[in-house]
């Protein structure tokens, strides 16, 4: 409905693929794309036409279709690109946030405006189906409304809130439109400025984004003088274009979503640079996932092999969230692998632009040869491997629907970005000990659970350290606002993209309380605060130090720890978003008050501490309470240490000594918040940088019959 969310936002417009008219009109835009044809070029904020060597962009469903053509910026382009960027951004942080809302809103506008010929687009470059094709557009549709909502807010301003500066955002293939525009539009709803670095495979959806974009800049703000180079395009391959960018001093935050190897190469371009106030450049970065989904024996066997195939072979299993490994309950596993298998020879596969087609091509044919490999490596090694026959007469890269039965968890190492399911199956009692297999693997960023039994729910909510979990459903199709979307530890750095903290970590200055998330449903609820936080305080002001206890008590008052929402969503679904504190945070400081405000934050956090055994902490620690000291832990060679956050307090040559060593760590990517010695006030570390987001969506229509018969108590 388009009311879903109330007087918040209008909810994005769908489309009934039942109706003729629509079919006709979608018919139209596949064999007629609007004039001229489609072109991505560079596009920066001078207005002049880059001229460059034209190459032609092929859909990778019939390769024989020529979608456009594409011209890659040259490192001139870059260079121009980033002082443009830079001279544009006092202007745009100080247009006011009504205004920057107005542009996002009438851009969502122009997307619904031009659904026909953006579906068509996604269809021919993407290879997407128009199921997913619509989907695409109506999430890119959200992520606009959902962050000129947030700048709605009551006490939101430019005096509180305040950018950090340039932000490159580099953005995948697999979600053209959808992730290339909540990236954009979460960093330009926060007054910054951008320079978009599209995928090499889809630069065309990209320019249509950007085109659109700046005629709704055009259209609210053509009188206040705000120059188009806040938002330029920058097409070409990541290890020139985008490692150019990213290079570049100037700029003050990446956005990324793509491999976890590149976030890591991402990670060390941008250590050691700090920009006039000490503070490292943000980098936040969505990786990929191992995906698992838990099937026990009471869950229904008709609906898991539904919502198995909606996610492992939607998007041709090429979607970040896709399920990847599937774990059955041994006593129902041969039973649901035979309906599985049944129903995986009903998918239809072929050209995308087909609606009778299940499933595209892959992206190219790198991404099919590599996929092809693991599924040949896998046979050879003795695994039982069921494949679909692939259509005589396809002119794509397409790959045929794969289940391969696994003996343990631990032999899939990696993800597999394709039509791919491995299967493993678990007894009876061994539940804990499979999602603890599961959280081994280092990847957090989805996970699905069928059962009818709620301890079976508790039990898995806990103890999964997953971004999303999936509750008698399918796990893919994440809606903005509602399952807020993105992993941890090896799976992202967090903030969730269509979450509360995403333009919070796009500012360099932001009030120190959470603000209140658009369309919240009810009242939030958090956990009582740290008993080891109230001891410190008591001791604290024991030694005199009142100001540092003043301090810990507005912290543990502000700490958003524990919060825990409803957002909304459609009847039938419960979605929940939680912050929880990470693991572990290491702290680095020269002072003792430095190192105990350090600890303040951490404590606030409902985290621990990790300090480098040297003689200040040492000593420091010998001196605080029990409950303190529970808390803190005590680690000979500290940067080799278990943590998920560090904080340092020092020097510029500290902070940067201590960003290089945590680029060179391997496993997830760490963030670093860094404050000048002596500034011990609230807000000098960001709370919510010490927090992990989680969001779980249970289908509440899907427990068929008296679940409560079931309980094990």
């Amino acid at each position: 409905p388009r009311a879903l969310y109330g007087d918040n936002r209008p909810n994005s417009r769908g489309l009934d693929l039942a109706s003729e008219k629509h079919l006709a009109a979608l018919a139209h835009s596949l064999s007629h794309p609007p004039p001229p044809a489609w072109i991505a070029l560079p596009l920066l904020g001078d207005g002049e036409r880059r001229s460059g060597l034209a190459v032609a962009v092929h859909n990778p469903g019939e390769h024989d279709d020529v979608v456009g053509t594409v011209i890659d910026a040259s490192m001139q382009d870059v260079v121009d690109a980033v002082a443009q960027s830079v001279a544009a951004a006092p202007g745009w942080q100080a247009t006011l946030p009504a205004q920057r809302a107005e542009v996002l809103d009438r851009a969502a506008g122009l997307l619904e405006d031009h659904l026909h010929p953006l579906i068509g687009l996604i269809v021919r470059e993407a290879g997407k189906t128009m199921a997913s094709a619509v989907g695409e557009v109506r999430e890119a549709t959200d992520f606009l409304r959902y962050y000129a909502a947030q700048l709605r807010q009551p006490g939101w301003s430019n005096q509180t809130h305040r950018a950090i500066g340039p932000v490159v955002c580099i953005s995948p293939w697999n979600f053209p439109l959808a992730i290339f525009t909540g990236q954009v539009a979460a960093a330009l709803a926060a007054g910054n400025t951008v320079l978009a670095k599209p995928a090499e495979q889809t630069p065309l959806v990209a320019a249509e984004a950007v085109r659109l974009l700046h005629q709704a800049l055009r259209q609210v703000l053509h009188e206040a003088g705000v120059p188009p180079a806040v938002l330029q395009l920058l097409p070409g391959p990541g290890e020139t274009v985008g490692a150019a960018l990213v290079a570049d001093a100037r700029i003050r935050g990446v956005l990324f979503t793509g491999s976890t190897d590149v976030a890591r190469l991402l990670q060390r371009s941008l250590a050691g640079r700090l920009d006039e106030h000490g503070r490292p450049p943000v980098l936040v970065a969505e990786t990929g996932g191992l995906n698992a989904m838990i099937v026990d024996s009471s869950a229904l066997p008709e609906q898991v092999v539904a919502d198995v195939l909606t996610s492992a072979f939607d998007s041709a299993g090429q979607r970040c969230s896709a399920l990847r490994l599937l774990c059955l309950q041994a006593e129902v596993a041969d039973a649901v692998l035979t309906m599985l298998k049944g129903a995986l020879h009903e998918l239809a596969i072929g050209r995308p632009d087909a609606l009778r087609t299940d499933v595209g091509p892959v992206i190219d044919e790198p991404a099919r040869e590599a996929i092809e490999m693991h599924v040949a490596t896998m046979r050879a090694a003795g695994h039982r491997v069921h494949r679909l026959a692939l259509p005589p007469g396809l002119n794509g890269t397409f790959v045929a629907p794969t289940v391969i039965e696994l003996n343990d968890v631990a032999e899939l190492t990696r993800e597999v970005f394709g039509p791919v399911l491995h299967v493993v199956r678990y007894r009876q009692g061994g539940l804990a000990a499979l999602v603890d297999r599961i959280n081994a693997s280092g990847y957090g960023l989805t996970m699905g659970l069928h059962t009818r039994i709620d301890e079976t729910l508790r039990l898995v909510t806990a103890r999964a350290r997953v971004g999303n979990l999936y509750v008698n459903r399918h796990m893919v199709g994440a809606v903005v606002g509602v399952q807020p979307f993105g992993g941890e530890g090896c799976s992202g750095t967090g903030p969730k993209a269509g979450g509360p903290l995403t333009l919070r970590r796009l500012l360099a200055q932001h009030p120190v309380a959470l603000e209140a998330a658009p369309g919240l449903v009810e009242a939030p609820a958090r956990a009582t605060a740290s008993p080891a936080l109230g001891a410190l305080q008591s001791w604290l002001n024991g030694q005199g130090l009142a100001e540092l206890a003043a301090l810990a008590q507005a912290q543990g008052a502000a700490s958003p720890a524990g919060l825990s929402l409803l957002l909304p969503g459609p009847t039938g679904e419960r979605n929940t978003y939680a912050l929880v504190p990470r693991e572990a945070v290491f702290t680095v400081a020269g002072q003792r008050d430095d190192l105990l405000h350090q600890l303040i934050v951490v404590l606030a956090a409902g985290s621990r501490a990790v300090w480098p055994a040297a003689d200040l902490a040492t000593a420091l620690w010998q001196a605080l309470p029990a409950v303190v000291q529970e808390r803190v832990t005590l680690a000979e060679n500290g940067a080799s240490a278990a943590f998920d956050a560090a904080l340092v307090s020092g020097s510029d040559d500290a902070v940067r000594a201590l960003a290089l060593a945590l680029a060179q760590r391997p496993g997830p990517i760490v963030a670093l918040q860094s404050c000048a010695p002596g500034r011990r006030q609230a807000g000098a570390y960001a709370l919510d940088g010490l927090l992990l987001e989680r969001a779980v969506s249970v289908n509440t229509a899907a427990a068929g019959g008296n679940a409560s018969l079931m309980t094990i108590g």
